[in-house]
Parts: structure tokens; C-alpha cells; sequence
């Protein structure tokens, strides 16, 4: 398994291997979801401090019962549902846009325990951050 080094400011600290994966699609485009979810989960298996940050549809699935309600199963793969608690599981920071849960009328008690609010400012200053980000 790959092992990303730890790096250290100049003053010795340590400082966070930071990955972030943007997701913007949702139920209408399960792979892209799937894929994700599966990379978040492939960064902190590489021992990154990994986020997935949801925007616009992303965040419908992040909603409580929802992936539940929308779920396909695919024939051979491995559901929305498979992907996220995998993620979940291998500790990826689940982290959905406050402007869209507004937008959508979704308020923070109505996302899965697992995701938290951030605003837009909270992803800029991650990815700034960041080794690498990923867009779905």
C-alpha cells in the first residue's frame, strides 16, 4: 500500500498530507458518486487526512435515508451506499456546502451523522492546503 511522507513546516511541525475530493453529481450520475467516494477512501488508505466536500447534487446524497431511497443496485459493482460507508469506515471527513443545503432546504440535523456544514470559504482555504484534489 502506497504511504504518503509525512511533511513538517519550517519550524518541524507536522503538518496534515491534506487530499480533497469535490463531488458535485449526485443519484442522476452514480458512477461519478461511486468514484469519489472510492478515491476519499484511497487517499486516507494512504494515510491522508482526506475530505470529501459535496456541492449541488452531491449534497442529496449526503441527506439522512436518502441514498436508502434512491439506491440502484448495479449488477457487478458496488452501490453508492457500499462506497460511502467505506469511506466512512476508512475515516474520510464528509463535509457538505452550507449555500447549497440552503438551497435545497436541507438543514444540518437532516445530513447523515457522518457529514458536517462548511461554507465555501471552508473549501478554498482546504484546497489551498492541499496536496492534491479531485473533482467529480
Amino acid at each position: 500500500m502506497l504511504k504518503v511522507r509525512q511533511q513538517t513546516d519550517p519550524k518541524g511541525a507536522e503538518v496534515d498530507n491534506l487530499f480533497i475530493v469535490v463531488c458535485a453529481s449526485g443519484f442522476e450520475n452514480p458512477a461519478r458518486v461511486r468514484s469519489a467516494l472510492m478515491f476519499a477512501s484511497l487517499a486516507a488508505a494512504a494515510n491522508c487526512r482526506s475530505i470529501l466536500y459535496c456541492i449541488q447534487e452531491a449534497v442529496d446524497v449526503m441527506a439522512k435515508g436518502s441514498v436508502e431511497k434512491h439506491e440502484k443496485e448495479a449488477q457487478g459493482m458496488p452501490t453508492i451506499g457500499q462506497r460511502l460507508y467505506e469511506a466512512i469506515d476508512m475515516g474520510v471527513e464528509i463535509q457538505c456546502c452550507t449555500q447549497t443545503m440552503a438551497n435545497k432546504n436541507i438543514a444540518p440535523e437532516g445530513l447523515i451523522p457522518e457529514a458536517t456544514p462548511a461554507g465555501a470559504m471552508s473549501l478554498i482555504d482546504l484546497a489551498s492546503q492541499a496536496r492534491g484534489t479531485l473533482c467529480f
